[in-house]
């Protein structure tokens, strides 16, 4: 098989920032664009994600941009760190692809870069993936996450016919992380504040207290690994929510860089998926 027919996914794009916006104390807006973003095919889904490379800070890049060049000729302590975020918007005619990024000081890679990111400033991009959208067929519709799900929840809003009804519920550390968020009048949107309580806690008991229709409801629930795998097994066990009417993963697990993260997340859907099946559901 030669290189080229190997290849199966198109070439990063090289893109760069365009504007930011500061959307609440622990959320950045980052606007992307550049010729190269011409090409970028969004996704139908309202959870499409991309492939983001951000720089190793300090080090010079060659120019133009271009990951097999980086990885044949930098040591690999200078590669581009990847990490995976929602799109919360493509704008076509614009050519500009906005991305929001949760922030919490200097922790991590991606959230420091996009409070510090610039006009100018350069990633590569693959994508774009996504496998939900909200379903038609639901009489009830259910988001429930932390800061990393809200714009693929957003998203899901944008998409939701006028006449929806459900229940959104976002956890955030306190008030003034809250956002406009605009939804159908039929789906009511509750902000759950953590506060010092550890992540999901509140989440978790906020959305045992919520009713909807088991059969018919059309469930969106992602976040940190941990609140995610109680949702799970409260939303199919005790709630008896079909397989098929729910979308939830973990996006995220305290205490563990995203390339931890997919190395143990084949465990975790095996665990949440044992119970299930003590359950007599698989």
């Amino acid at each position: 098989m030669t290189q080229a027919s190997a290849r199966t996914r198109p070439a990063p794009m090289a893109v760069s920032v365009v504007r930011t916006q500061t959307l609440s104390p622990t959320l950045t807006r980052v606007v992307l664009g550049g010729p190269e973003l011409a090409r970028f095919q969004p996704s139908p889904a309202s959870d499409a994600y991309v492939k983001i490379s951000f720089p190793a800070p300090g080090v010079e890049y060659p120019r133009p941009l271009d990951p097999e060049r980086i990885r044949a000729e930098m040591p690999q302590e200078h590669w581009p760190v990847v990490r995976t975020y929602t799109v919360r918007s493509f704008d076509a005619a614009a050519v500009e692809l906005t991305i929001d990024f949760v922030v919490h000081g200097d922790a991590g890679v991606a959230g420091p870069w996009a409070a510090a990111a610039r006009p100018g400033d350069e990633v590569l991009l693959s994508g774009a993936g996504g496998g939900y959208a909200p379903a038609g067929d639901a009489s009830y519709h259910l988001f429930i996450g932390d800061e990393s799900a809200l714009p693929a929840i957003a998203a899901a809003l944008d998409a939701l016919a006028p006449d929806a009804v459900g229940r959104v519920l976002v956890e955030v550390h306190g008030a003034a992380s809250e956002l406009a968020l605009a939804a159908p009048e039929g789906v009511a949107v509750q902000w759950v504040h953590s506060g010092n309580r550890p992540v999901g806690r509140a989440l978790v008991e906020a959305a045992v207290a919520v009713d909807f229709p088991a059969d018919t409801v059309d469930a969106f629930v992602h976040g940190e690994a941990g609140f995610v795998k109680e949702l799970r097994r409260m939303l199919r066990v005790d709630r008896g929510v079909p397989k098929e009417r729910l979308s939830i993963s973990g996006y995220w697990r305290t205490g563990a860089t995203e390339e931890g993260w997919r190395a143990g997340k084949a465990e975790w859907n095996r665990q949440a998926e044992e119970a299930e099946r003590a359950a007599g559901l698989v």
